[in-house]
């Protein structure tokens, strides 16, 4: 007979999921994820890390059927998703998770939501987050709490992949207007967020719940990259909100993979207001004390 398995997590290997993880069992709950097989040697090692932290490994993939999936969650009441890539996982992968997870008798399901407030938004906006509301269309209809949180945007994405600041040019660059609030999370937060909203029984029911490591518009966050660094950036304005969309409209007209455009869209998201949130919830947590920008950027090597 399976060992009891408080916690359900799928998408583990990755950063945020490793964290959900690692949280979970610091909380001293027991904790199930499933991998993929044939998982790569940094991914392993990670993954052996949590393993002697009590961590309970299963091999499967939630592209399986729902029927496969639920003998993996026997035992779970809560299940997590932090699952990243196209829709095969965030739509359709999600879906058998959430089905699977009601055919083994779970309570409460957290999708791979983790946005700004795509509840805002509408279909067009941001193809990732497109998936996202597909799937969220989905689980309406399910027996489970399902659980949505969202972080904003990670410092981390803000700070790299974003384009915003060039390191070595030190320049910080924005489209639209520089004052716009924008709410900003680290990662480690986010998990820390994640894992307080999916064991707190007062979220019984479901719903959306909403958290900000920080509240900063691009004008603050160039001052809190100089404030990190000790360094001086200039801010540079690359157009309005509306040559932001037509960047983006030309970029998709000529992409390959929605990827290669889908950046700019979490940036007109945001610089536009449309993603922001209009409540925070982090005074339920508030022994969570957030990371700010300066200090993230203070910790970066180099």
């Amino acid at each position: 007979m399976k060992e009891q398995a408080t916690v359900f997590v799928a998408g583990a290997t990755g950063n945020l999921g490793g964290k959900i993880v690692s949280g979970l069992l610091d909380r001293g709950e027991t904790v199930r994820a499933l991998v993929r097989p044939g998982i790569d040697e940094e991914k392993r090692t990670a993954l052996d890390a949590l393993r002697n932290k009590g961590l309970q490994v299963v091999e499967g993939d939630i592209t399986d059927s729902p029927s496969e999936l639920a003998a993996t969650l026997e035992g779970a009441h809560t299940v997590i998703s932090a699952v990243q890539g196209g829709p095969d996982l965030l739509v359709d992968g999600q879906v058998n998770l959430l089905r699977a997870a009601e055919e083994a008798g779970c309570s409460r399901f957290v999708p791979s939501d983790f946005a700004i407030d795509m509840t805002r938004l509408d279909d067009g906006d941001n193809v990732m987050l497109d998936w996202r509301r597909q799937a969220a269309r989905v689980f309406e209809g399910s027996s489970l709490d399902v659980l949505s949180v969202l972080n904003g945007a990670f410092v981390e994405v803000m700070t790299g992949f974003m384009d915003l600041v060039d390191w070595s040019a030190d320049t910080v660059s924005y489209w639209g207007d520089p004052d716009q609030p924008m709410d900003l999370t680290t990662i480690r937060d986010t998990a820390a967020y994640t894992v307080a909203a999916a064991l707190d029984p007062a979220l019984s029911g479901g719903g959306t719940v909403r958290f900000a490591g920080e509240v900063l518009s691009v004008r603050q966050f160039h001052e809190a990259v100089e404030r990190g660094t000790g360094r001086k950036f200039t801010l540079r304005a690359l157009g309005t909100a509306d040559d932001l969309r037509a960047e983006i409209e030309r970029r998709a007209a000529r992409a390959r993979s929605p990827f290669e455009y889908v950046a700019l869209q979490y940036q007109w998201c945001m610089v536009t207001g449309k993603g922001k949130f209009e409540t925070l919830d982090n005074g339920r947590y508030p022994w969570i004390k957030a990371t700010s920008v300066e200090e993230f950027v203070r910790s970066l090597p180099g």
